[in-house]
C-alpha cells in the first residue's frame, strides 16, 4: 500500500482527503504548514506526498526543495485549487510528478497515487498542455535527454563523481549524509543504464560536465 503524508493549510480540507482516500492508500501524516511538513516528510519518508501550491512561507514549492536533497526517493503530486499555468509549470520545475485539480474525484485521486508513486507523470487533463508548452520552449539543441531526467542534485553528485571525490566527501560538500549520496548515485545509474562509477565519469566527460 501507497504510503501518503498530506500537506495542506486548510484543516477541513485535509480532513475531507483522509476520508476520500479511505484505506485505499496509507496515510503517514499531514501538516498545514511548510516547516512543519519539511521535517514530518523527511522522519516518516512517505512514497507520496500530496501538496498544496499556496502556503504561508513559499508553499509547495520550498518544500519539495527542501525535501528533495535528503529523501529523493519520495515523489510529490501538486494538489491544488489553481490551474494557473504558471503554478503548474513552476512545481513540476521544482521536481513535482503532477498536479491535479482539487476538483478532482476519490476515485481519481488514488489512482493518481498510485501512478505517481509508479513513477509515472500525472496531470488533469486541462493542465498537461500547459507542461507540454512550457518544456517544448526550450530549443532542442540545448536538451539532452538523458541529462535532463536527472534532478539538480543528482547532476550535482555526477560531477564530483566524476571528479573522483569519495562518497564520504561528496556529502560533506553538499551537505548530505553518505547514504543520501548513495541513493543519489544509484537513482543516476538506473537513470542512465549505466553499471559503474568508471561509466558514469567517461559519460560525464563527454558530456563536459566535469
Amino acid at each position: 500500500m501507497v504510503r501518503v503524508f498530506i500537506v495542506d493549510d486548510h484543516d477541513l480540507f485535509r480532513s475531507g482527503v483522509r476520508a476520500g482516500l479511505g484505506n485505499t492508500v496509507d496515510i503517514v501524516g499531514e501538516a498545514s504548514d511548510v516547516d512543519a511538513a519539511v521535517e514530518m516528510i523527511k522522519e516518516r519518508n512517505p512514497d507520496v506526498v500530496l501538496l498544496d501550491v499556496h502556503m504561508p512561507a513559499g508553499g509547495g514549492k520550498v518544500v519539495i526543495e527542501r525535501v528533495r536533497e535528503e529523501c529523493p526517493e519520495v515523489e510529490f503530486l501538486a494538489l491544488s485549487a489553481s490551474d494557473a499555468a504558471e503554478d503548474v509549470v513552476a512545481i513540476v520545475r521544482a521536481g513535482a510528478r503532477g498536479y491535479v485539480t482539487k476538483t478532482i474525484s476519490a476515485e481519481d485521486l488514488t489512482v493518481a497515487i498510485d501512478r505517481v508513486a509508479e513513477g509515472h507523470a500525472v496531470f488533469s487533463p486541462q493542465l498537461a498542455g500547459f507542461v507540454l508548452e512550457a518544456f517544448s520552449s526550450i530549443p532542442v539543441s540545448e536538451v539532452d535527454p538523458e541529462l535532463d531526467q536527472l534532478t539538480k542534485r543528482e547532476r550535482e553528485v555526477l560531477q564530483h563523481l566524476a571528479r573522483a571525490y569519495t562518497y564520504r566527501e561528496i556529502a560533506e560538500r553538499l551537505f548530505i549524509s553518505v547514504k543520501t549520496v548513495e541513493t543519489h548515485v544509484s537513482n543516476v545509474l538506473r537513470k542512465l543504464q549505466l553499471s559503474s562509477r568508471y561509466e558514469l565519469t567517461i559519460w560525464a566527460h563527454n558530456r563536459k560536465l566535469i
